[in-house]
């Protein structure tokens, strides 16, 4: 693994322009190729025990790759007491997430770096698609009933099509779990067809509830049925379950998405989300992509990471890089 980002190009670290690659078409459902999917539980254990230990990434390496994790970043906030005012904070935040003397001091001033995404209920899609006029920046809307997903069908997909009407260019959706426990994959692939075809130009992301779906072999199964349905990222939770992301899900997720891509040359984005909170953490999450799928989910195009006191741990650490000294969090205010 190599110990440093590219650095010297727009390009390499911005985010917007570079979110949107080439849509999964999705295919016909076909069981036979769930048939396979076991997973080996103390496997999967070792193999995410040793990510973040066996190649550390340190000083200058650490900082660029920290520097590419803010561009891979939702933007959240997704709580009831969410008004305009803090989502259009948010956006601004969103446009420059890295205060500019702590970038200058990098020699990265004269990059343009910014947050892969704002994610918001659809109450907010209108007011952050106009906080992030021209900056490229897509807003993402949870939908489908989230977090739950226990709203009555139509409803999940007259959700979906509001959000898009209102300037969304990402959906996130909630499957039904019950699918997923039951065993009823076909049930899942036509529901997650359907918020496919209703997300229209809109890019989708699968929310699979991995704390609530109970095992890594129905994480499995699910990731390969979201993706045969036309899902162009599968994540990893709502961020409201009992367990969100863990690496474990995370390795099991990426592997099928690796297989996935074998099978139909078809590249899906990852994205963990819930519990992802520091900067430590997410450097794991970065490793895992690199060693387990490649360089090119590194990018915003490829890897998002749904969070939001994640930025200013992030800005935290970049700030002591630059000085020797670590500051308060309350320096380094998210919305």
């Amino acid at each position: 693994m190599p110990d440093s980002l590219p650095s010297s190009s727009v390009v390499a670290l911005r985010g917007g322009p570079l979110a949107h690659p080439v849509r999964n078409p999705g295919m016909p459902f076909d069981a036979a190729w769930l048939d396979g999917s076991r997973v080996n539980q103390s496997a999967v254990e070792r193999r995410s025990a040793t990510l973040a230990t066996r190649r550390p990434v340190k000083k200058d390496a650490q900082a660029a790759w920290l520097l590419k994790a803010v561009t891979c970043i939702d933007l959240t906030t997704l709580s009831g007491d969410d008004t305009e005012g803090r989502v259009r904070r948010l956006c601004a935040k969103a446009r420059q997430p890295v205060r500019a003397d702590i970038l200058d001091a990098l020699g990265m001033g004269s990059q343009r770096i910014a947050t892969g995404a704002v994610c918001v209920y659809h109450r907010f899609v209108a007011a952050a698609v106009d906080a992030l006029a021209g900056s490229g920046i897509p807003v993402a809307a949870v939908s489908t009933g989230f977090p739950a997903g226990l709203i009555p069908h139509p409803l999940k997909l007259k959700e979906i099509e509001a959000s898009v009407a209102d300037g969304a260019a990402e959906i996130d959706i909630v499957v039904t779990r019950e699918h997923v426990l039951t065993g009823n994959w076909r049930a899942l692939y036509d529901e997650v067809r359907e918020f496919r075809a209703a997300c229209g130009p809109a890019h989708l992301k699968a929310i699979l509830a991995t704390g609530d779906i109970r095992t890594l072999s129905n994480v499995a199964r699910a990731s390969m049925v979201c993706m045969m349905a036309g899902a162009d990222f599968i994540k990893t939770s709502t961020g409201k379950e009992g367990v969100n992301a863990t690496l474990d899900v995370s390795l099991v997720m990426v592997r099928m998405i690796r297989e996935y891509q074998e099978r139909t040359g078809v590249a899906i984005g990852f994205k963990p989300a819930g519990g992802v909170s520091s900067a430590k953490s997410v450097l794991a999450y970065q490793i895992l992509m690199k060693e387990e799928l490649g360089r090119a989910w590194l990018e915003p195009a490829l890897l998002r990471i749904g969070a939001s006191s994640l930025l200013a741990d992030i800005e935290r650490q970049l700030e002591h890089h630059v000085s020797g000294r670590y500051s308060a969090f309350n320096r380094h205010p998210v919305a």
